[in-house]
């Protein structure tokens, strides 16, 4: 297969610096015999130099010290994310590549957001990204593109929020096979991650820009020239992740006819949530 002549030349990965690109943290995509996962998160991680660009020989240390570095997790967070997920997928103490990660219904889970099932009988998800989902995924995206664009300020951004990983949610979890309470929480709690790393109030509505969001998913990429401005601690995830169960609980009860009730602070939510992420 020819490569664009923009790609970077093909070329071995052994650490975190890219030997073409000569950047710790800049952008190159697996090259040839690199590991990766069906979780965008520890890919993007690897793509950017967080951790082992070819995504192999990683211990849950690596991966804490990559979430704090590329997402600004808080220290427990990132802890409990990759400690609990290596101990869920039996390779506490161990080190691992990224695709052991993927162990179909472990930390894994069906309804991906972007991916497909996992083939019956297969040990690994499928680590493929469907553009057509993730297209889908826009599209739940409320109000949407052509409604905001007609009604925006100048300078003002289109936003993906909790409400509209709600309707996603709903949505595959209808065209997918059913997961569990246990899975459930985790998919809600992936995406409670991301929505509160680049979290912005516009005049619309509050979340993170699609622009930001879809580079991420589909192309497992970050934003040119991002860094964290904040630590996302472990409260603030139980509380994204409580939002978003409120209002998949909300759409499955009424069809969407009234607003659901306003969430909770976090100060009033236990402090529980789940293992960093597999498929989103």
């Amino acid at each position: 297969m020819s490569l664009p002549a923009s790609h970077p030349a093909v070329h071995d990965h052994k650490g975190k610096t890219c030997p073409v690109t000569g950047e710790t943290h800049g952008f190159c995509p697996p090259q040839e015999g690199d590991s990766r996962s069906v979780c965008p998160a520890l890919n993007v991680m690897a793509n950017h130099g967080y951790i082992s660009r070819d995504g192999k020989n990683l211990s849950a240390g690596d991966i804490t010290r990559g979430l704090k570095e590329c997402y600004g997790l808080s220290s427990p967070l990132a802890y409990f994310l990759a400690y609990v997920g290596f101990m869920i997928i039996r390779k506490f103490a161990r080190r691992v590549s990224l695709f052991e990660i993927g162990k179909h219904n472990a930390v894994e889970h069906d309804a991906s957001l972007v991916h497909h099932d996992t083939p019956q009988g297969s040990k690994y998800a499928p680590i493929e990204i469907d553009q057509k989902l993730v297209d889908d995924l826009i599209d739940d995206v409320r109000p949407t593109h052509k409604d905001f664009a007609d009604a925006a300020e100048p300078g003002e951004r289109f936003l993906l929020n909790f409400e509209d990983v709600a309707r996603a949610r709903v949505r595959r979890e209808a065209e997918c096979r059913p997961i569990d309470s246990v899975h459930a929480e985790i998919a809600r709690g992936e995406m409670a991650i991301i929505l509160g790393v680049w979290d912005v109030k516009g005049k619309q509505k509050s979340g993170i820009p699609v622009d930001y969001f879809r580079r991420w998913i589909s192309e497992e990429r970050m934003p040119d020239g991002w860094k964290p401005d904040h630590v996302q601690s472990l409260r603030d995830v139980v509380a994204r992740s409580k939002q978003i169960r409120t209002h998949v609980a909300f759409l499955r009860g009424d069809g969407g006819k009234q607003a659901p009730p306003a969430p909770a602070p976090a100060a009033a939510i236990e402090a529980t949530s789940s293992p960093i992420s597999e498929k989103v």
